[in-house]
């Protein structure tokens, strides 16, 4: 099964063609520009690559967040219009369950973080046996203080939110805090598609139409003059 998977959820965008188990190409760049600027000339640059074009695809799997509100909807809105425009399955994969699927551990308690700005990241708690990852708290967006809650035991940190917070985890936790090596912080989007076709080779994938970003908390965007939770103010979509 020959895939395309897209992550734009934060900084850094990522693309990737797998082939089955294999990687056939992978481009990641971590940029402060829009990815709008840049997604549609990688999908085509790592096409190149393999030598494939777009109707060679078997299905498509997309970061369906949480992450930046603009760069989800870029991604996902990207995704779905191919996906629609070759008639080919998508399978949305949360950036989360990615990160703690990359980290390099085979038994233990795992964190992923995910700098949600405005002092909070978005996190979620994993426990990883005999190399089967398994999800344990809802995903959420908290401050840094309280996403470091229910600590039993040693546990480590994965993720961009990580990487920010080390010295504040450090501080909370001491020896029980171990981190991801600085290469396993940023989401590949090879991670992605492998994770996607284990859903698609069990014909489990997700509607495109309805297929939306998984947001956890409203877009701080605003209208001008309007205050948070009063008439007028937009909701995130």
């Amino acid at each position: 099964m020959k895939l395309l998977a897209v992550d734009t959820a934060t900084e850094s965008l990522g693309v990737a063609l797998t082939e089955g188990e294999t990687l056939r190409a992978e481009i990641t760049a971590v940029s402060r520009q829009t990815h709008s600027r840049h997604l549609m000339e990688t999908i085509q640059r790592a096409l190149d690559m393999a030598g494939w074009s777009l109707g060679d695809l078997d299905g498509f799997v997309a970061a369906r967040g949480p992450g930046s509100f603009t760069g989800l909807r870029i991604g996902i809105s990207t995704l779905k219009g191919l996906c629609t425009a070759v008639g080919k399955p998508l399978a949305g994969i949360s950036n989360l369950e990615g990160l703690a699927r990359q980290a390099p551990v085979r038994d233990g308690a795992v964190r992923a973080w995910i700098d949600a700005r405005r002092n909070e990241v978005f996190c979620c708690r994993y426990r990883c046996e005999d190399g089967i990852l398994r999800k344990e708290t809802p995903e959420d967006a908290l401050p840094p203080a309280a996403a470091l809650s229910a600590m039993d035991g040693p546990c480590l940190f994965i993720g961009n939110g990580a990487a920010l917070y080390r010295q504040v985890i450090r501080e909370a936790l001491g020896d029980k805090a171990r981190f991801a090596p600085p290469e396993a912080h940023v989401l590949r989007a090879s991670t992605l598609a492998f994770m996607g076709l284990e859903r698609l080779a069990k014909n489990d994938s997700d509607d495109p139409v309805r297929f939306a970003p998984h947001y956890i908390r409203k877009s701080d965007a605003r209208l001008p003059g309007t205050v948070p939770g009063k008439k007028g103010a937009p909701h995130s979509t």
